[in-house]
């Protein structure tokens, strides 16, 4: 690893998990949680434990646990180039970026990358926007900075 790569991934572990559990979500978590079921059948919300807290055993998507506050393309998972490139380039997930993203993750990375090539593997799309503001609130509701998330 590169050595500014190393000190991003280093903030990002540190410092970005506690920006983000600091920041309210405008979604709704509760309907969140019922709009996670269109994202079930890709990913899946297991925590450090092994717990799985939403989703069945997905495998198509990385595990979105702790997703808000994280670098993108750092996940044990098998990334797409560009996501991976974006998470390099500083890309942590909140909710702007979560948001935007799934309602249109090919057209997110174009724009982030400013590369008419960059390609996001997810060819699922969130239709709303209130979908995608649920979704965050949810994800972040069970995240590992949650209180009574399950989470450390």
């Amino acid at each position: 690893m590169k050595p500014i790569n190393f000190i991003l991934a280093a903030f990002a572990v540190v410092a970005l998990p506690a920006f983000a559990a600091e920041h309210e979500m405008s979604g709704d978590a509760a309907a969140g949680e019922d709009a996670f079921r269109q994202c079930a059948t890709c990913h899946v919300v297991t925590n450090e434990e092994g717990e799985t807290l939403a989703g069945r055993n997905g495998r198509q998507g990385p595990n979105l646990y702790g997703v808000i506050g994280r670098q993108a393309g750092t996940e044990d998972f098998r990334y797409g180039e560009s996501i991976v490139e974006a998470g390099e380039q500083g890309l942590v997930w909140d909710e702007e970026s979560f948001v935007a993203y799934v309602q249109d993750p090919t057209g997110f990375l174009q724009e982030y990358l400013d590369n008419d090539r960059a390609r996001g593997k997810m060819t699922y799309r969130v239709r709303s926007e209130e979908d995608a503001l649920n979704l965050a609130a949810f994800l972040a509701d069970i995240g590992p900075d949650a209180e009574g998330s399950g989470g450390s």
